[in-house]
């Protein structure tokens, strides 16, 4: 039967992973024959609390989605009026995406005007109750916004662990982060390295994503400098748009002697641009001090690329240690070592193969389907 859904969180013109996200999951559920409707920002963040260039997409429109931009995070006054107006449409679901504490006055007051819960459902989809990078008030935050759902879906088990301190009687259903298939296709990866103006007989890793602290971009650097590593010859790309000290990072490299064996494209690497990067890489190395779970693990395997990963969080629910990849502890050289046995073993063909049979858990039909038992 079909039903009438509301997506609240990121989308266009908003950019970012849970945008894409937010647009997959609606069109999943449009394939489906279900009518859905996205209610995203204004206003997400304030300007002077955002550490990248720009919240806004350069990318076209997403063609054939239903966005309302109505959403203001730090007015009070657009609250409880946007609630109001999501409240009168009727929706059979809403999911409700949560990820910063921040968030939970706005989300958790518009959600509490949705008075009639016998026929419109929430669903809290959590990707962090608590943030990687804690702050004073963030448990109060979270717990208000929680209150305000009648069941959550989490991505991680850990997130699910997380939660149970935050909530009474209501259900927690867990589905695991389906695959990111929205960009562009697999292109061979000379033809990759050749657009990004890289050496078409290089190997090179991959390092993805947004720069922060707790994504443990300073322990693969050191990895880098590791005797075995070294003796590979194989070089590191860094794509992604630092949020926070570049010269941190930069300096550490430079202290190192390697500037010849990194890559840095320091800037945000658009929808159009993504398949060049994972095409290009052998490896994708998430070295990650603290994690739920992630993202781009979920585009690795839309590449069928292999990944080294780190045990913490959600991120060993991933990857199959000697499977389809690595789990490692948090360390530079447990990094290294598995890097060098990567290649020194050859083992691109087999963890390959690997990737491709564990990726068929992660659809986005199981995630519904996750969702539609709560």
């Amino acid at each position: 039967m079909s039903k009438k859904i509301c997506i609240i969180g990121p989308a266009y013109p908003l950019r970012g992973g849970l945008a894409t996200f937010n647009e997959r999951l609606a069109r999943a559920y449009i394939s489906l024959g279900h009518q859905v409707k996205i209610c995203t920002f204004s206003v997400q963040y304030p300007s002077i609390f955002f550490p990248g260039k720009t919240q806004l997409s350069e990318d076209s429109a997403p063609e054939g989605l239903d966005i309302e931009v109505c959403i203001n995070s730090v007015n009070p006054l657009n609250w409880i009026p946007t609630g109001k107006k999501i409240a009168k449409q009727n929706f059979d679901l809403i999911i409700c995406r949560f990820w910063i504490p921040f968030m939970g006055p706005s989300l958790g007051t518009i959600l509490r005007q949705v008075t009639n819960r016998k026929t419109t459902k929430v669903v809290g989809l959590i990707d962090n109750i608590v943030p990687h990078e804690r702050r004073l008030g963030d448990t109060t935050l979270a717990r208000y916004f929680a209150k305000s759902c009648d069941a959550f879906i989490v991505m991680s088990k850990a997130v699910g662990e997380e939660l149970q301190g935050f909530i009474t009687d209501q259900k927690v259903g867990f589905a695991a982060h389906p695959i990111y298939d929205v960009y562009k296709d697999v292109v061979p990866s000379i033809q990759a390295k050749k657009e990004l103006a890289l050496d078409p007989d290089q190997s090179y890793l991959l390092f993805f994503g947004f720069i922060r602290a707790y994504k443990g971009l300073d322990l693969l650097i050191e990895a880098m400098a590791h005797e075995k590593v070294k003796s590979l010859g194989v070089k590191l790309i860094i794509a992604g748009e630092y949020y926070e000290d570049q010269e941190k990072y930069e300096s550490r490299i430079r202290a190192l002697g390697l500037g010849d064996d990194i890559i840095l494209h320091a800037k945000y690497i658009s929808n159009e641009e993504v398949h060049l990067y994972f095409c290009a890489a052998d490896l994708v190395v998430q070295p990650y001090i603290t994690a739920t779970q992630s993202g781009i693990s979920q585009i690795a395997y839309h590449f069928e690329k292999p990944m080294l990963v780190t045990n913490v969080g959600g991120l060993p629910e991933i990857v199959t240690h000697q499977k389809n990849g690595y789990v490692v502890q948090v360390n530079s050289d447990d990094i290294a070592l598995s890097i060098y046995d990567f290649y020194q073993h050859n083992r691109m063909a087999n963890f390959v193969e690997g990737v491709k049979v564990k990726k068929k858990e992660f659809s986005w039909a199981n995630f519904m389907d996750a969702i539609d038992k709560l």
